[in-house]
């Protein structure tokens, strides 16, 4: 896989950098070229949680039926009201893309409230680290953030391993990588 395109200007998410600055909340209108439904029981409750722990915005709400919360674009979740699913039912999963001084305060923000399980951070070997929430709907939300490439790292070499290369700009800007 050394064919590929480098495309950072069109998408929200920087570049990867120990020092990296996360976007601001979009508030703009587009179609969605994707988000999450998420069925609650309480949707104040819901609207809570998603906004003061997981740094999302009520984007508009047609309310007792429908908030739209987004953070950065195409970070887009509908809460709605509904039955979540029950305990031992799989959890609905979904992953949203984040900067490395981020993960850090969503684990913190995460532990105010009740009914959340958060795992991480972790760091995983396609060099990013990840935290993991539980949501009170029993949403699986994982915030990801890539790390600087270090071609000396164990990531890189997985990374190599698999057929992946750092692009051109990506190798001449490599930090320490044991934070």
């Amino acid at each position: 896989m050394n064919t590929y395109f480098e495309f950072f200007d069109i998408s929200p998410v920087p570049r990867p950098s120990w020092n990296a600055t996360a976007p601001e909340n979009f508030h703009g209108i587009y179609g969605m070229p994707s988000f999450v439904t998420v069925a609650t029981a309480d949707l104040p409750a819901s609207v809570t949680f998603w906004t003061e722990a997981l740094g999302f915005f009520v984007l508009f709400e047609i309310p007792g039926q429908l908030v739209h919360l987004r953070r950065w674009a195409f970070q887009d979740v509908l809460l709605v009201p509904g039955t979540p699913p029950h305990e031992h039912a799989p959890s609905p999963s979904v992953n949203f893309s984040c900067v490395l001084n981020q993960i850090e305060p969503l684990l913190t923000a995460c532990g105010g409230f009740d009914d959340v399980v958060v795992t991480g951070p972790r760091d995983t070997l396609w060099n990013s680290r990840e935290a993991e929430i539980i949501t009170p709907e029993r949403v699986r939300v994982v915030f990801t953030a890539a790390k600087p490439h270090d071609p000396a790292s164990l990531e890189a070499a997985h990374l190599r391993a698999a057929g992946i290369t750092p692009l051109e700009s990506e190798a001449e800007d490599n930090e320490p990588h044991d934070r």
